[in-house]
């Protein structure tokens, strides 16, 4: 595997990843009091699409009107059909009972055998009349219709009863049933009509109406109050979760643990996940932070050591110190930068031809080494081409200094991996497996002979995960050194 002081120095030409200064820092950092005393900031109003809650009700009151409309009228429809035809039943009954009672007597005249036996044919405009008219001979009427016959559709010839709507004489809306028959003993048609005033009927349909309509006014009412209950209750856990933020956002809790339905439960975990993200991120502002300020450290000692001994070298001093602190500089807002291009997503950078570029730049800086490359040419990955270069330049620039005057690098060492890997190995002393991770630690040198800041692995480690990735040490199998591995997100 490669040289154990891979970690010492790396000077690398590319920008790493995050500094996430800029994502506001740690909301944990400030203590309880200072937690306390600030003040809620003014939120601003943003544009939104209406209420949801409304737009539910609204919902629910349209349907609700719709279905129950359509269900009354059909109701509606139903009931006054029965009650019609239950009417027209028994008219039709009385028309039977004629038609059974009725005879022809010596004059060719039609009477009854037997008296009908409602009281109703027998008072005066009761509202129930029957009638028997045919050829030439008077009608044969009811006492209820007082001797004024009803007009009757003459053009009708029907031996079953058929059923419409006329007029008495005295202008009363009746329902008419007619029938036509032969009497044995007569070649005469006789129209057999039974009418009965459409009062009845129509008064039992405005009261099945009248129910009906309450009946449905009620049930709405009830069904819209449902809804609305239903709609309070159903969003109550959108409330408790917007009260579970205010308090993270008031008293620096930094989970949703409120327990929620399982319907809004996904959201509570990205929610959740965003937290972690953040955290994440205040995290690593401050390590980058951290990693600048012991970056500079050592440059501003050596300045101000200079300056007080008054050294007859300042001038140079500080323009290589002043050298090597704008370098950090450079490289931790690079750094910065990268995280805005991570975030677009939309990284896609070629491993091999990276991994080129950056040898042709280190062989010129350690022309006694020998590089090898190897691997797949068409192995790509999702991270920006500079962040991509300066991840191979800080490993590769490792291993020819800290190296025996070999270096491996092969692109894609594990083809069958979600994760696209590229190994650098050397051929130094190695590093033994207890003192590995400190290699990762910032400013952590095993070698200080050699010139170096201490931060190569640190910020590779750094940026790959910051992508998804992880770096891995072990011991190079053909070379005896430092082998890493750079794991890193294949591009789609």
């Amino acid at each position: 595997m490669s040289s154990p002081r891979s970690v010492a120095s790396v000077t690398a030409s590319t920008t790493p990843q995050t500094s996430r200064a800029n994502s506001g820092g740690d909301p944990q950092a400030a203590g309880p009091a200072d937690a306390g005393e600030a003040a809620v900031p003014e939120t601003e109003e943003l544009n939104h699409t209406g209420s949801i809650q409304r737009r539910m009700m609204l919902i629910a009151a349209v349907w609700i009107t719709i279905l129950l409309g359509l269900g009354g009228f059909a109701l509606d429809r139903v009931l006054t059909n029965l009650i019609t035809r239950q009417f027209d039943e028994q008219l039709e009954i009385a028309l039977t009972a004629m038609a059974n009672s009725a005879e022809i007597d010596p004059f060719g005249e039609v009477y009854f055998n037997r008296i009908l036996g409602d009281q109703r044919y027998l008072e005066p405009n009761s509202g129930y009349y029957w009638q028997i008219s045919g050829g030439e001979f008077v009608p044969y009427l009811s006492r209820s219709l007082w001797d004024e016959p009803i007009e009757i559709r003459e053009d009708v010839r029907a031996e079953q009863p058929i059923f419409y709507d006329g007029e008495t004489a005295t202008g009363d809306e009746v329902r008419i049933a007619q029938r036509t028959l032969r009497i044995p003993g007569s070649e005469v048609e006789w129209q057999f009509v039974v009418a009965g005033t459409l009062s009845d009927p129509e008064s039992q349909i405005a009261v099945s109406r009248s129910v009906l309509t309450w009946s449905f006014a009620i049930l709405a009412i009830g069904l819209f109050l449902m809804a609305m209950l239903q709609t309070w209750y159903g969003l109550g856990p959108l409330r408790r979760i917007r009260l579970a933020i205010a308090r993270i956002r008031t008293t620096g809790t930094n989970r949703v643990t409120d327990p929620l339905p399982l319907e809004v439960q996904p959201m509570v975990e990205e929610l959740n996940a965003l937290l972690a993200h953040s955290e994440k991120q205040a995290e690593e502002a401050r390590t980058h932070a951290g990693n600048l300020a012991h970056a500079l450290k050592t440059p501003l000692t050596v300045l101000t050591n200079a300056a007080s001994a008054h050294a007859p070298d300042l001038d140079h001093t500080v323009l290589r110190e002043a050298a090597v602190m704008r370098r950090q500089v450079d490289h931790h807002l690079a750094r910065a930068r990268a995280v805005g291009r991570r975030a677009i997503g939309l990284a896609r950078s070629n491993v091999m031809d990276s991994t080129q570029a950056v040898e042709r730049a280190v062989s010129r800086l350690y022309p006694e080494v020998r590089f090898d490359i190897a691997g797949k040419g068409d192995a790509a990955v999702a991270i920006e081409k500079q962040d991509l270069e300066e991840i191979l330049g800080n490993l590769i620039e490792n291993a020819a200094k800290y190296g025996g005057g070999s270096v491996f690098i092969t692109v894609d060492a594990e083809p069958d991996s979600e994760l696209c890997t590229v190994w650098v190995e050397d051929d130094g002393a190695g590093i033994p497996v207890a003192k590995r991770d400190e290699l990762f630690s910032r400013g952590a040198r095993l070698d200080t002979e050699k010139p170096g800041t201490g931060l190569g692995l640190a910020i590779v480690r750094d940026v790959v995960e910051i992508y998804g990735g992880k770096v891995e040490l072990d011991e190079s199998e053909d070379l005896g050194g430092l082998l890493v591995k750079a794991k890193m997100p294949r591009a789609s």
